[in-house]
């Protein structure tokens, strides 16, 4: 079973094909700590307080499995007032390799805010640049294969590579006690046309499909002491497949804090974070309880935040620091 699911995620890379065959892919990093770091999928979730908001961190999936997942992420966000309007202002970098793939993503988050409802209405919008390759020179044919041939035009003879231009979008609303947040990625579908050099006929396409992701979430003291519940959902679908998480933490004194989240048919997680002073660093360990199991011991995360304090000139009445560390 071990190698049959090894073999199986190799073989996943190879969905690349020539002349108009798409090769169809979701690109997002599955973030098991996704309430830490919500401006990776919703760019509205960015400036919702006073400081400037730097992280960086990376997601390890499937350790032992050759070619599994790896994502390394850099972000940075902060408010500023424009036409005494208050806006919030970031920028986004990702480094993703799976399998025989490799992607970087360059972006630029805006987003507007406006006081409502007892709590604040935000709507982002994010413009950036995706540049997608492929390792066809690292494809090896097993021999006396009677379905492959390395002779097959299909199959990129050397490293290919394309970008193309990527939009997101979303709304959040913030309040002392909850968060809800909607978004879309991907949303124009960016196909990216992959090719070595300027040969127009060994022509590749990778086809990036919409993401859509809904997260919520709440943070309640309890009386009398020093703890604080923190429960959160994540739902994310291409519309044609749904996963869900659930969240639970509990944070002890505003310094550290640890939970459990189950993520529908895949896997469990543990958690914990550590708050000092500006820093916030977050650990998640995901287990996967599907077939997986038989080929890997599990996923590691691993988030650094620094806040460093601005002064907007206005009274932040939200307690909490930010809602990445509700």
């Amino acid at each position: 079973m071990r190698r049959y699911i090894k073999t199986l995620l190799f073989s996943a890379s190879l969905l690349l094909a020539a002349n108009g065959f798409q090769a169809v892919a979701q690109i997002d990093a599955q973030l098991t700590q996704y309430w830490a770091l919500p401006s990776y999928y919703n760019p509205s979730s960015i400036g919702n307080v006073d400081f400037i908001h730097i992280t960086a961190g990376s997601k390890l999936q499937w350790i032992g499995v050759k070619h599994a997942p790896m994502d390394f992420l850099a972000m940075a966000d902060m408010p500023f007032k424009f036409l005494g309007k208050r806006w919030g202002t970031g920028v986004m970098l990702q480094q993703e390799n799976v399998g025989l793939f490799s992607t970087q993503t360059v972006a630029a988050q805006i987003a507007w805010k406006k006081k409502m409802l007892g709590g604040t209405l935000s709507v982002g919008a994010q413009v950036g640049l995706l540049n997608q390759s492929f390792r066809g020179d690292s494809i090896r044919v097993p021999e006396n294969d009677n379905y492959h041939t390395s002779a097959d035009d299909a199959i990129p003879k050397g490293v290919v590579n394309g970008k193309a231009l990527d939009v997101a979008a979303g709304v959040t609303f913030t309040h002392k006690w909850f968060w809800v947040a909607l978004s879309g990625t991907h949303l124009t579908a960016p196909t990216i046309n992959m090719k070595a050099g300027e040969n127009e006929e060994d022509l590749y396409q990778f086809e990036t499909g919409r993401n859509f992701y809904l997260m919520a979430g709440s943070n309640i003291p309890i009386k009398n002491t020093l703890i604080e519940i923190q429960p959160s959902v994540l739902v994310k679908t291409d519309t044609k497949f749904w996963q869900y998480e659930a969240t639970a933490r509990f944070r002890y004194n505003k310094f550290v804090s640890a939970g459990v989240a189950y993520r529908h048919k895949d896997a469990v997680s543990a958690m914990i974070g550590v708050e000092l002073k500006n820093f916030f660093v977050g650990y998640a360990y995901d287990f996967p309880i599907s077939a997986m199991n038989k080929a890997t011991h599990g996923s590691h995360e691993l988030f650094l935040n620094y806040n460093v304090k601005l002064n907007m000139g206005e009274v932040n009445k939200n307690k909490h620091k930010s809602i990445r560390i509700m």
